[in-house]
């Protein structure tokens, strides 16, 4: 169980999910990294308006720390990816208005232009700050990775847009530090990639961004579980457990969402799926991940003591 840093270079950071791109780093299960990571922009600095723009943009994808090899994973296994510590930079944004995504559309802000707040942020009080009409806006942060997967298959470049069974943008705020995210392993050696730093964001992302911002510190545990099978990403956060449904039809993905969660209550109390759903219905919370990746995502949430 060895501890291993990847540094914030050209060579260790992709656009896209590919088992074509050479990996930056091969691991065992049980290894730990520790890494930094970009904002959404491709940018890093100390704020946002003195950020610079180091690294050249790979596509049209997110900034992600990879492919991590990892020697034990095999197709159809899970991956077991623990968050010991995420800590945000000093500095976000988040725009809204202008582009002509169908949220735009639909509430009349295609007329608007874009705008963008300037985040300030403080990774020892967890709050940030931006002002708008000269009024100052504080709020508290709760770190976390959007974007974090595997290719779904051999060969090729897959986008890092939508959320997928393997992973990839599924932009869960709860998948906070002391998360433990399980993802089904896609293709052999995992070539997991790890980025998209936000330090605060509200179910939905309803803007198309959270507060985005660079990682100062990304730490992770990443265990090969060989005799677990998953069909769909589940976590188990520090207030309960997840699991999710991605599709682009809204009522499609929380079907998913909840037939996972069926599936776990059956694992955790011997549950029937009916008795599950009869029981369920007092206990579990279904929310609206995100409505912004094209892929809509719903996460189903059982919470920790729950039950008496």
């Amino acid at each position: 169980m060895a501890m291993h840093s990847i540094p914030l270079s050209e060579e260790a950071l992709v656009g896209s999910f590919s088992t074509d791109i050479k990996p930056c780093i091969s691991i065992h299960s049980g290894d730990t990294l520790r890494l930094e990571t970009l904002d959404g922009g491709w940018g890093k600095g100390s704020s946002y308006e003195e950020r610079i723009k180091p690294f050249a943009r790979k596509g049209k994808g997110h900034p992600l720390a990879g492919p991590i090899f990892i020697e034990e994973a095999r197709k159809g296994m899970t991956l077991k990816i623990h968050f010991n510590d995420i800590k945000p930079g000093r500095y976000g944004f988040t725009a809204a208005g202008g582009y002509p995504n169908w949220q735009n559309q639909k509430l009349l802000l295609l007329n608007d232009k874009e705008i963008i707040l300037e985040w300030t942020l403080d990774n020892q009080t967890m709050t940030g700050a931006c002002i708008i009409n000269e009024r100052k806006f504080v709020v508290s942060l709760n770190p976390f990775l959007g974007n974090i997967g595997m290719p779904p298959e051999v060969g090729g470049e897959h986008s890092t847009w939508p959320p997928r069974f393997c992973g990839g943008n599924i932009d869960c705020k709860e998948l906070v530090k002391g998360s433990t995210l399980y993802l089904p392993v896609s293709v052999d050696g995992a070539y997991l990639a790890l980025g998209d730093g936000h330090a605060a964001q509200g179910d939905g992302e309803v803007s198309c961004q959270a507060i985005e911002c660079p990682m100062e510190l990304v730490d992770v545990t990443i265990e090969v579980l060989p005799d677990t099978v998953i069909s769909l990403p589940r976590a188990n956060t520090p207030t309960g457990w997840i699991t999710f449904g991605f599709h682009e039809d809204l009522n499609e993905a929380t079907v998913q969402a909840l037939d996972q969660m069926l599936e776990l209550l059956g694992e955790l109390y011997g549950l029937r799926r009916v008795e599950a759903m009869a029981l369920g219905s007092s206990i579990i919370d279904l929310r609206i991940t995100q409505i912004v990746n094209g892929v809509k995502g719903v996460h189903a949430f059982l919470p920790h003591g729950i039950l008496l």
